[in-house]
């Protein structure tokens, strides 16, 4: 019998590929009126060299292991409480602003106050512009009340709060929000599947996971021997990871949820 419900907060409530999308052309576009660079290959740059200067650093493993992507770290501010959370406030700035400078001068621009203003402007904009799917309060209204709802989101804590405080509506539907920096370690671990199970006080054959990602959401759960349900935005094959249900968009979790119900 389903007693409880998992998401995952990133590109499955909040529709975060969007966000980041909208504050980089922003960000391009200024540097198109400042300097005159083309903002589509400048995107594409700053996309590019953003994963590799994040992925030269010492807290890249880290970052990695629980779920902290190279765009985020062009906006989060990390006020967080672990020394690994720490080193990555320290070499945040360095980050950004070797990333956007090397962008530039790829683009033959080479003017540090631009950088700045690049820098700050996505800064800005993704906070500003944080984008919900159109179903995703539809979905939580239907679910609340019937079946516990807990949060199971990879990401530094700061960082994930600071969403929930830019969409304020999504906290309450949950009766736990668990953040994989504040816990140790991230989806895919089963231990932080493991974790929640605990805090919801249910069995394994008691609960679903929903979540984008097959590699962290789906394959974590399926270790943790938990029903997956992997939203497929993109129509990919994910390979040899078989969540137990697939769907287009969130909305298709109501039918899945009918389905183990009956």
């Amino acid at each position: 019998m389903l007693k409880a419900i998992m998401f995952d907060l990133d590109d499955t409530l909040i529709w975060d590929e969007k966000s980041v999308d909208e504050a980089f052309k922003k960000a391009c576009r200024l540097a198109e009126q400042k300097a005159g660079v083309n903002p589509e290959k400048l995107e594409e740059r700053i996309r590019k060299n953003a994963q590799k200067l994040f992925a030269a650093y010492d807290t890249y493993e880290f970052a990695e292991m629980i779920g902290i992507s190279p765009f985020e770290g062009l906006w989060a501010e990390f006020n967080d409480e672990s020394d690994s959370l720490r080193s990555l406030k320290e070499i945040a700035p360095e980050y950004r602003k070797k990333t956007w400078t090397s962008s530039l001068k790829e683009a033959g621009v080479d003017d540090p106050q631009l950088v700045t203003e690049l820098a700050e402007t996505f800064q800005a904009e993704r906070r500003k512009s944080q984008f919900v799917f159109e179903e995703t309060f539809d979905v939580l209204n239907e679910l609340k009340g019937k079946y516990q709802l807990l949060m199971l989101t990879n990401g530094s804590p700061d960082l994930q709060q600071t969403k929930l405080r830019i969409t304020p509506e999504l906290k309450p539907y949950f009766e736990h929000i668990v953040i994989s920096g504040a816990f140790g370690k991230g989806k895919p671990d089963p231990s932080i599947f493991d974790h929640a199970l605990e805090l919801l006080s249910v069995e394994k054959d008691e609960v679903l996971m929903v979540g984008d990602n097959p590699s962290s959401d789906i394959l974590g759960a399926s270790r943790a021997g938990i029903q997956s349900v992997w939203i497929n935005h993109h129509k990919y094959d994910p390979g040899e990871i078989n969540p137990d249900y697939e769907i287009a968009r969130l909305s298709g979790v109501l039918d899945v949820v009918g389905r183990i119900s009956e």
